[in-house]
């Protein structure tokens, strides 16, 4: 085990420097669904799957196309007519063994329509290059169900990211207890007997029984440890797949709760854990009006300074001692707290506590609009849309031609100007667009002819350079989301290309 850990830490060394243990931890127990594997999508994932998320899943689609070749490194022209989702992930998986790449043919549409909970099993969903229809769609499903959303456009020479999350401290995870069962559920999943069971039954079994039942096995068989790493939970992929029923011939049976058994194991072994944020939170706040005298436990670092190291390591001793005594008044707070709400006081970690209390100063808590809101005619942003409108040629002026081409995608079901010879006509229309947008939402602000022009010069197309700067920004706010440090961005990020610049903004 030790060598293991030695070559993450060499490996992710790094990574490991901003964001620590407890950073690379989360990422690691991370499961990221991506939604189209364009040029863009594929450089966000390249940048997640290089410091090692636990896992990805590509849901498209589509089939490689020449234009897919032309500006995506992880498509090649051997892949044009197959799925994109499976030739982009066995491309991205050869970047990390420690990675594990899934994929879905399906649109998010189809899977909108016939499976919507679908999506709530990711930590993070980012979608990219999708229509406004499909974006609100799963906008809706994914707030909800308080799973963070991405949207990554890249449009020509203009970036486009939206970040939709209701409160960013902690990740909405399952919340299963397969790893703590109280009594009522090892009783339930004691009284199925897999091996008894008729084909009918033994089909129909709901997958987390069937994981339940698996994973008892297991920790019978590896000393009550559950699977931790990539290895061991293929390892139990393969014991589950073990359990399919085969016919007479020995060919397994098509279970399909078996395969979502399979599927599933990342988000049924996510460890138990109290929503730790607010508990710790409330033990820093009596700390303050106790033990602390109106202050914040002490940090424990000190810059660097002019001293010999013997008196700067008794003054950084100093700050160290006492960070850690807060910490430890801290820790008794939560204690408390835990035991009123009826949870053991191992629920939350000293770690966990020492890392809050030596980054309490820099706290925030990030609360986004929805989508809806966004694009509702009663709750739109118009003070914030106006006034940046104040510069006719600022990045705002982006966000509404890119509204604007959603428009023009709804009414002619697709992009302006993606055909040559259609730049010219496609203008009126999308300048139609553009009045209609402003009319609806009552924007008083006036979109020069020449960014019409531009966006139908576009046509829709997404240029690599460009995509890789989204690609590279998508993965930090991705990684900020998931290692819970760090702030993202609120909510509207806007970058041009042309000029080199961006801005961010509250819609």
């Amino acid at each position: 085990m030790a060598a293991t850990n030695a070559t993450k830490e060499q490996k992710y060394d790094r990574q490991l420097r901003l964001w620590g243990d407890h950073g690379q931890e989360a990422l690691e127990n991370a499961h990221v669904c991506l939604i189209n594997a364009t040029a863009t999508g594929t450089e966000i994932l390249k940048n997640l799957v290089l410091p090692g998320i636990g896992a990805f899943t590509i849901v498209d689609g589509h089939t490689v196309s020449g234009e897919d070749v032309g500006n995506n490194f992880f498509l090649s022209s051997n892949n044009i007519g197959k799925n994109r989702a499976q030739a982009a992930t066995e491309l991205l998986q050869e970047l990390n063994s420690d990675v594990s790449g899934n994929f879905v043919e399906e649109s998010p549409d189809t899977l909108l329509d016939n499976d919507p909970e679908f999506f709530h099993r990711f930590t993070i969903v980012i979608g990219v290059q999708l229509p406004e229809s499909t974006c609100l769609r799963l906008g809706s499903v994914l707030w909800s169900a308080s799973v963070p959303f991405l949207v990554c456009k890249t449009y020509g020479l203009i970036g486009y990211m939206r970040l939709a999350v209701q409160e960013h401290t902690d990740n909405a995870l399952e919340d299963l207890r397969l790893d703590q069962p109280f009594s009522e559920l090892k009783n339930h999943v004691q009284s199925y007997d897999l091996d008894s069971m008729d084909k009918k039954d033994h089909s129909h079994t709901p997958w987390i029984i069937i994981v339940a039942k698996y994973l008892e096995k297991w920790l019978s068989e590896h000393n009550c440890q559950p699977p931790k790493n990539y290895k061991e939970k293929e390892a139990f992929r393969q014991f589950i797949r073990e359990g399919i029923l085969r016919n007479e011939n020995g060919v397994p049976e098509d279970e399909e709760n078996f395969e979502e058994a399979i599927k599933n194991v990342n988000t049924a072994l996510n460890p138990t854990k109290t929503p730790s944020f607010w508990v710790m939170l409330r033990a820093v706040m009596e700390f303050v009006h106790n033990e602390g005298n109106g202050s914040l436990p002490v940090r424990g670092t000190i810059p660097d300074m002019i001293a010999d190291s013997q008196r700067f390591i008794n003054l950084q001793n100093v700050y160290r001692k006492k960070a850690m005594q807060d910490a430890a008044a801290v820790s008794k707070h939560v204690e408390c707290l835990l035991k009123s709400v009826g949870k053991p006081p191992e629920s939350i970690s000293e770690q966990d506590i020492k890392l809050f209390c030596k980054n309490a100063s820099f706290l925030r808590v990030v609360h986004c609009r929805s989508l809806a809101e966004e694009y509702s005619v009663d709750s739109v942003n118009k003070d914030e849309i106006t006034s940046c409108m104040d510069n006719p040629d600022g990045e705002m002026v982006f966000y509404l031609m890119l509204r604007a081409v959603d428009r023009f995608y709804q009414q002619h079901s697709r992009y302006p100007g993606v055909y040559n010879y259609q730049v010219e006509e496609d203008i009126s229309k999308l300048k139609l667009c553009v009045n209609s947008l402003l009319q609806e939402y009552c924007l008083n602000v006036n979109i020069k002819d020449d960014y019409v022009h531009e966006f139908c010069r576009y046509g829709a197309a997404e240029l690599h350079t460009v995509a890789a700067f989204m690609g590279g920004s998508a993965a930090q706010e991705a990684i900020k989301i998931i290692s819970r440090q760090f702030v993202p961005f609120n909510n509207t990020f806007i970058y041009n290309a042309m000029s080199q610049t961006s801005a961010t903004f509250h819609l």
